[in-house]
């Protein structure tokens, strides 16, 4: 099987769209790969769930998932039978049973970690500081303003729904380490990398690697791809 036969699709985390992945699309694009970003609304762990699917219907052949952050949960539920391995992306990997909080707030959070409060309609906002400071400290100062100009906040039903069965107990998954990360504490995931088995790698990076680092998350899906490839 060859390398252009292996579709990968990409999940954006909280507080991100799809142009967070654009330079890992375009390097991957420029490979050959066929590379499309999932649009997560962020309204609902399930409705996250079937708006990954949709964009899973759209490709053909065996598939490459990645996810940032939060979307490490939504993948890990897309529907198994063309979904060939798992690429966490400082990402959050709930256990069957298990919400987002749990494995969020599983340890003391990093001292410049912003404060996340709901607001009135249950959406959880990311304060414009909490860029520079958590988010994507690494970025310059015009990534960052993109960052934050596009961000879209997240609901309260993405993050307190136990969570079924997860993909990464029965396929290969990779895992990128962020030493930097500031909003998902390395010690956390380090601890899912390890109970997921995972293929780890660890990078000096900040919480958004497709940004300010993007050689080291397409290194981790070129990885995953040949791994199914066999090329």
């Amino acid at each position: 099987m060859a390398t252009k036969d292996v579709s990968v699709v990409l999940a954006h985390g909280a507080w991100a769209d799809g142009s967070s992945w654009a330079r890992v699309i375009t390097a991957l694009k420029a490979n050959g790969v066929d590379v499309r970003a999932a649009a997560l609304p962020l309204t609902s762990l399930a409705d996250d769930v079937a708006a990954l699917n949709h964009s899973l219907d759209r490709t053909e052949g065996p598939i490459v998932l990645a996810g940032h952050a939060y979307a490490g949960a939504v993948t890990a539920l897309a529907r198994p039978e063309r979904v060939k391995a798992l690429v966490y992306v400082t990402a959050l990997a709930p256990d069957e049973g298990e919400t987002v909080a749990d494995v969020f707030y599983r340890v003391e959070p990093h001292p410049q970690a912003p404060k996340l409060v709901p607001d009135n309609n249950g959406l959880i906002w990311l304060p414009e500081t909490a860029f520079a400071a958590a988010f994507a400290q690494n970025a310059s100062a015009d990534e960052r303003a993109v960052l934050a100009a596009v961000q879209r906040p997240i609901s309260l039903n993405c993050i307190t729904v136990p969570v079924g069965r997860p993909l990464w107990k029965d396929i290969p998954s990779w895992f990128l380490v962020a030493e930097q990360d500031r909003m998902i504490v390395p010690a956390t995931q380090r601890f899912m990398a390890e109970r997921m088995k995972a293929k780890t790698t660890v990078h000096d990076v900040d919480h958004t690697p497709s940004v300010t680092a993007p050689v080291a998350v397409v290194d981790i899906v070129r990885d995953a791809i040949h791994s199914i490839s066999g090329g």
